[in-house]
């Protein structure tokens, strides 16, 4: 469907792509943010991805509403390309699963009727692609968890789950960059710091980036925890068809 804009106050533009979650208009979405980039365009503030929308913050002293419109419309009009030949950044994010890191780890199996080792080796074996930031700085939304290890969020959230702690909540799996409280079932925690207000770009991961979970054990956790902001996850770059579960 062709995207569809609307004002949303006196200085921002809601694209909306669709309304459902999936990778295609992800990309069509990804793609527009750098077709308007490509534009130069004085007076854009911020592009802000969502599952199935863009928030386009503009300066309302250098465009009106329609303005804008005429602008950016012909990049909502162009082909989205295919991507299995695409480069994307894969980055690698090392996790302890069960035990007291991962409380939930034995529920979730038991709901799905697997072990908990089944459970580890189906979340560790996918790339996810990150959609969204958003609930606090840094937590990210991804797609692609397999549907056999899906799980209902908690009946009753907690007030603090750990910073680093890896969930579930229905298909959805993601990580919390700080301590908060929540109704994810954790099945595992890293040690890599998400989110550091000290560094130019604080959150960790971006939208557009895959997170491949790599299972560690409890000296290996403690050992990268020890590093702090000192320690660098691996990232590279693969093409898109090259992606586990893709």
């Amino acid at each position: 469907m062709k995207p569809i804009i609307s004002p949303v106050g006196d200085c921002a533009i809601s694209i909306d792509f669709g309304q459902v979650i999936d990778p295609k208009i992800n990309r069509h979405i990804r793609q527009t943010i750098e077709r308007i980039q490509e534009l130069n365009l004085e007076g854009i503030i911020e592009l802000v991805p969502t599952y199935c929308a863009l928030l386009l913050q503009y300066d309302a002293m250098i465009y009106s509403y329609a303005e804008l419109c005429n602008i950016i419309e012909p990049t909502l009009e162009q082909t989205v390309t295919d991507n299995a030949y695409e480069f994307v950044t894969v980055v690698e994010i090392p996790t302890v699963y069960g035990g007291e890191f991962g409380p939930d780890l034995g529920f979730v199996a038991s709901h799905n009727n697997l072990t908990e080792d089944e459970v580890v080796a189906i979340h560790s074996g996918t790339d996810y692609l990150v959609y969204m930031l958003g609930f606090i700085p840094g937590f990210t939304y991804l797609g692609g968890m397999d549907p056999r290890i899906a799980t209902p969020r908690l009946s009753s959230p907690r007030t603090l789950i750990p910073a680093g702690s890896v969930g579930i909540a229905g298909e959805q799996t993601g990580t919390y960059p700080s301590d908060s409280p929540g109704g994810w079932q954790i099945i595992g925690r890293t040690p890599v710091t998400m989110y550091d207000m000290s560094k130019k770009q604080a959150a960790l991961l971006s939208a557009g980036d895959y997170v491949r979970y790599v299972p560690i054990d409890e000296a290996e956790y403690n050992r990268i925890k020890a590093l702090g902001a000192d320690y660098a996850p691996s990232m590279y770059e693969v093409e898109v068809g090259e992606l586990r579960g893709y």
